[in-house]
């Protein structure tokens, strides 16, 4: 090999390490828009290797007509760059919800090829939802302030006078009786659930290993309501600590796996999977800390049901929202509100045969999550 073909070896090894460190999917299309190059991050957003990726033109994952296409064209025409906010590139095999900022740039010494960065607005997006959902959680909690004084101490009244009715009416009137007795407990069971969102005390956190929680959540599901369901567990071994309280992460995944349960219904092939993961965090503010703090753990619980209808994906996590005959849509309401005491975040992405709820969440301050990165 010669010295310059050596130079020219260590400058496209540095290139690669340079491009491979930015946390942005970035590709090369050449002038044919096959995909000449794709980083990590890139080959994470397309779902395939960069040698995958190779063999295919661009537009056989971005949809016909997508303004990525015309930007890119725009960019060979004029050799100049360009930005576009909020380009949707969702398609059948990126998947729904793909909102993204473009930088796209033209290759001065190859003509035709263009550099593209995607910057994923799916995050920023995700933190304005949770701040929607903290705020309909407080909206709840004055409701159930109220409800609490003024409903359930009538309720305890009309209860008790159909228990004294009960013992002096005749055998047909009796089932009446029972009747107003059961709906009553009913109401004050509903009254009762929505008290969880008036208390505003702080979270009572301490490291929890998050893997031993959902072996608990899952033997409970298993003994009840999910035991002909199949579980799929995905887990990071060497996960730190979630800085959190264990019984209230215990009721979160307790209600994701229930709701994901009843989403499979009778399915034969229904499948639950759960899913633990490092991830570089986003950095939020933690209610009653003076810092922001990132959020680096990621739990995911995944479902092959039927999917989330589109209409109410955007305010699933809002109180008295549900797809259920029975439901009183307070589940995912209080998920998001015990997520939101803890500084985290949980969003929903829904397809067809594919329904992801995953939390992020700050790790415990006992264990060092810089350090454990760097180990990646």
């Amino acid at each position: 090999m010669s010295i310059a073909d050596t130079v020219a070896s260590v400058t496209d090894q540095s290139a690669n390490t340079v491009l491979n460190a930015i946390r942005h999917p970035v590709i090369m299309v050449d002038d044919d828009s096959f995909i000449s190059f794709a980083n990590w991050e890139a080959e994470a957003f397309f779902g395939a290797s960069r040698a995958h990726l190779s063999r295919r033109r661009l537009d056989s994952y971005i949809p016909f007509g997508s303004p990525l296409l015309g930007l890119i064209e725009q960019v060979r025409e004029r050799r100049a760059p360009v930005n576009e906010y909020r380009v949707d590139v969702s398609s059948p095999k990126l998947g729904s919800e793909r909102l993204v900022d473009l930088y796209v740039a033209p290759v001065t010494d190859q003509a035709g090829s263009v550099v593209v960065l995607f910057q994923e607005r799916s995050m920023a997006d995700k933190i304005d939802r949770q701040l929607t959902h903290r705020a309909a959680a407080r909206s709840v909690t004055g409701l159930a302030s109220m409800l609490a004084h003024e409903i359930k101490n009538p309720l305890s009244g009309i209860r008790g006078a159909a228990q004294l009715l009960e013992a002096s009416v005749i055998d047909d009137d009796r089932a009446l009786t029972r009747l107003i007795r059961d709906e009553t407990d009913r109401i004050v069971s509903l009254v009762d659930r929505m008290e969880i969102f008036s208390d505003e005390r702080p979270v009572d956190r301490s490291p929890v290993n998050i893997h031993a929680v959902l072996d608990h959540v899952k033997a409970v599901a298993l003994a009840g309501f999910a035991k002909n369901i199949k579980f799929v567990e995905n887990y990071d071994p060497s996960l730190p600590s979630v800085f959190a309280n264990r019984d209230q992460l215990v009721q979160v995944f307790l209600n994701l796996i229930k709701n994901a349960s009843e989403a499979l219904g009778n399915h034969s092939s229904g499948e639950i999977t759960l899913t633990t993961a490092y991830r570089p965090g986003i950095r939020l503010s933690v209610p009653g800390a003076s810092e922001k703090v990132s959020l680096p753990l990621e739990f995911c619980v995944q479902d092959n049901g039927s999917g989330v209808p589109p209409d109410i994906l955007q305010h699933l996590f809002d109180p008295f929202i549900t797809t259920k005959i029975n439901g009183s849509g307070l589940g995912l309401a209080l998920v998001a509100k015990i997520v939101g005491d803890h500084g985290g975040i949980v969003e929903c992405d829904s397809q067809s045969n594919k329904t992801v709820f995953r939390i992020l969440m700050p790790a415990s301050k006992d264990d060092n999550p810089a350090a454990l990165e760097a180990k990646r």
